[in-house]
């Protein structure tokens, strides 16, 4: 089976978590999925930096006419031009891992579209009129065109058949893929950086957006710090309003308590998950939640909310705040967490191997859709 991935609209280190996700899953496919032939589709300025999926055997990069980096003609190239160029690829199923699913659509191809959340219609003030009203049309699209579409928890499953009943008979749920690497980096180095002590601080992985609900937890701390406690929050986060949270940070007098890393490696993120006393995640929305996972994987209690899928997707292993603006009971459940002992959690199906194989199976069941898949049957390899 031939399996087209669109990836013309990755800007490389601006996509964010979105691009984080599809090259782990590309890593993925290219270890784990030697039955399947996959055809990447590339922009002109980001195909360099997918050059070395072009080692994999069974993986093939199609440059096409058109730079990632001036959106509202790669749109235009996409919606006019992509399906025709995955047909002249003999493509078998065409993955979007995100929305934006072509309008021209005359191949017959079956699509397979990712769909991470819902965020512009639960929180429009973070975009303009024109970006709320492209993205509920390209949802609307993909729930009534694509053969299947895919939500990365069963919250944002849940969330999209209620806006887009269209969408309840073929969307499934694919969690994420959380990696979960060693950092290899002597806390030393993070020690001396930001004067920490190894096991005394709190850590938080987040943007400054307001959903992240970080104004709570600096109000925890301005309280913690009233009743004597000297621990810090350690917070590594970009993106948002970070002059809203140093001006925060200021007024509540606790610029002692709270270090701001700004953006870091991913080693020494790591480094600072492995060393910390508990993680904490103050935030009421996410599509799926990745620090969580990442934090209890190494071991560490981690304080958070039950919003949107937080608890779906930690499984009920972390302790939970059930009023999120609540200083006094974050408070509580922070002394609770600091009397539990390190406790690994696996999380077994986020483990890459396991996503691969549910995106698969995905794709296989789509060929029934395609007419050139006649060596396909009840979606396996006859």
């Amino acid at each position: 089976m031939r399996i087209g991935v669109d990836l013309l609209w990755v800007r490389p280190g601006i996509c964010g978590g979105t691009e984080s996700v599809i090259r782990n899953l590309l890593d993925g496919f290219g270890e784990f999925d030697k039955e399947n032939e996959y055809v990447l589709f590339v922009a002109k300025d980001n195909a360099e930096t997918f050059a070395q999926y072009e080692k994999e055997p069974q993986m093939t990069l199609v440059r096409c006419n058109v730079k990632c980096s001036f959106q509202p003609v790669r749109i235009l190239w996409e919606n006019l031009f992509l399906d025709g160029k995955a047909g002249k690829e003999n493509i078998d199923v065409m993955f979007i891992p995100v929305y934006s699913m072509p309008r021209t659509h005359g191949s017959g191809i079956p699509y397979v579209c990712t769909i991470h959340d819902l965020q512009a219609i639960h929180y429009p003030r973070y975009f303009s009129a024109l970006k709320r009203l492209f993205l509920k049309q390209a949802w609307d699209y993909a729930c009534r065109k694509a053969e299947r579409i895919v939500t990365i928890s069963d919250y944002c499953k849940n969330d999209l058949i209620k806006h887009y009943p269209e969408a309840e008979n073929k969307v499934t749920t694919i969690y994420d893929a959380v990696a979960s690497n060693q950092s290899d980096m002597p806390f030393s180095e993070i020690a001396s950086k930001y004067g920490l002590e190894q096991g005394k601080y709190y850590y938080c992985v987040s943007s400054m957006l307001p959903h992240k609900n970080l104004e709570t937890v600096l109000r925890v701390m301005e309280l913690r710090k009233h009743r004597g406690e000297n621990i810090p929050l350690v917070l590594s986060g970009v993106g948002g309003r970070n002059a809203d949270f140093e001006e925060k940070v200021d007024a509540l007098k606790i610029d002692d308590m709270v270090i701001n890393t700004g953006f870091v490696s991913d080693a020494e993120r790591d480094c600072l998950y492995e060393n910390c006393r508990l993680f904490l995640f103050p935030s009421v929305f996410e599509g799926f939640g990745m620090p969580p996972i990442e934090a209890m994987r190494r071991g560490k209690q981690v304080v958070m909310t039950r919003e949107s899928c937080l608890e779906e997707v930690t499984e009920g292993k972390a302790v939970y705040v059930d009023s999120p603006y609540d200083i006094e009971e974050w408070s509580r459940k922070i002394d609770a967490a600091l009397q539990k002992t390190p406790d690994i959690q696996p999380f077994e199906r986020y483990q890459l191997e396991n996503v691969v194989r549910e995106y698969v199976k995905a794709f296989c069941k789509m060929v029934g859709f395609n007419r050139k898949s006649d060596s396909y049957e009840a979606g396996k390899p006859t």
